[in-house]
């Protein structure tokens, strides 16, 4: 039962002390993405649905990076600053996962790192 811890610089370093995803007993649990752009670091200015888009894509390269991919997602917890940005969000979040979405727990948070509306974490199959 061996951890590895997975790095991309397809997508944002960490802004902490933590992985961008780690990968253990078949599974990937990747951090919380935003909308940086990878290298630097500058958060994408845009509608909520362009920041749940940049932070899905951070994600699906933290996931490739783990070897897996967004359709082998089975859980993901999003956060918003603004619960009124959720059907925008909802938008956005299932043109990027289709027809057969993950579980999902949607959060409403006072705010996010760099300014963030928009942090999306997962767990996948590895």
């Amino acid at each position: 039962m061996a951890k590895m811890v997975i790095h991309t610089s397809l997508a944002p370093e960490a802004v902490g002390p933590y992985s961008q995803a780690v990968s253990a007993n078949g599974l990937v649990f990747c951090s919380g993405q935003v909308a940086l752009e990878p290298g630097g670091g500058e958060l994408l200015t845009g509608s909520v649905a362009d920041e749940t888009r940049g932070a899905l894509t951070n994600l699906a390269a933290v996931l490739e990076a783990a070897g897996s991919s967004p359709a082998n997602v089975v859980k993901v917890t999003a956060y918003l600053t603004d619960m009124g940005d959720f059907a925008e969000f909802n938008e956005a979040y299932a043109d990027f996962f289709g027809g057969e979405p993950p579980a999902r727990a949607t959060v409403g948070v006072s705010a996010l790192p760099k300014g963030a509306r928009v942090e999306v974490e997962c767990i996948a199959l590895g």
